[in-house]
């Protein structure tokens, strides 16, 4: 029970990554709130987890609209209270429109920053000063590995992705004397629904690029999750780990 009776929110929580981190909080005690836009698979999940309901709150909510991220949190806090673990989550690839930057289009770009980068510093801002107040919190910021090898047919979403590490490393020292623990992950090839929709000669690729020969599960993502979570990681922050299966290796 690492996170026992902590309030913690999941952005983009309905599949994949999500999913498995709230299940993995909810399983270590965590009261959890499921943040995302697919109301039918949040039912899923809630149910998957299959706890005492009342320590599941799931909430749809578009992350692209201001105002309706705002209301959800706010909804978090009158219903479980305040925020003491934010996973930011949410985020989006753009593979169906993969290209070289040089045909690449300021629609995607946009979308990108919006989906991957803003979400996570508006979700962010709407937990920070209650965190700082009560000298205690735990944001975990999820990024990719392409943020370190770069993303050759998506230049902009390595950029995006490039930017959460770095506000993950500003915030991180501007809230570290409140005892705020600001971190972040880069996953490398996760076996989600974006994995799924990989033509079978870039999934193959992909593999052989990957020294340990295998994909992660989300499981794997989760658990490095619950570990920032925790007062196992009191003492780490501004930190990006990297769980990729050896693609990349500091």
């Amino acid at each position: 029970m690492l996170v026992k009776d902590k309030i913690a929110v999941i952005t983009g929580a309905a599949h994949g990554i999500g999913r498995a981190c709230a299940k993995a909080l909810a399983e270590n005690g965590a009261r959890v709130a499921l943040l995302d836009l697919d109301e039918a698979a949040l039912g899923s999940a809630v149910a998957e987890i299959g706890r005492d309901p009342s320590r599941l709150l799931p909430v749809t909510v578009n992350m692209l609209d201001a105002e309706a991220v705002v209301a959800a949190f706010d909804r978090v806090k009158a219903s479980l209270g305040p925020v003491d673990i934010l996973v930011n989550n949410v985020g989006q690839g753009t593979r169906e429109k993969a290209s070289s930057f040089q045909v690449s289009q300021a629609d995607s770009w946009d979308f990108l920053f919006s989906i991957c980068l803003k979400t996570t510093i508006l979700s962010t801002h709407q937990v920070i000063a209650d965190m700082q107040a009560r000298k205690s919190g735990k944001i975990v910021n999820i990024s990719s590995d392409s943020a370190y090898i770069g993303a050759k047919a998506s230049a902009a979403y390595a950029a995006a992705k490039g930017g959460v590490i770095s506000f993950t490393r500003s915030l991180s020292r501007e809230v570290a004397a409140d005892h705020v623990n600001v971190n972040s992950i880069a996953p490398g090839y996760i076996k989600t629904r974006a994995m799924d929709q990989l033509p079978k000669e870039l999934s193959a690729k992909a593999l052989t690029e990957t020294p340990m020969n295998m994909f992660g599960e989300p499981e794997d993502i989760a658990n490095a999750v619950l570990f920032f979570s925790s007062e196992m990681s009191r003492y780490v922050t501004g930190q990006t780990l990297i769980v990729n299966g050896g693609r990349w290796m500091n």
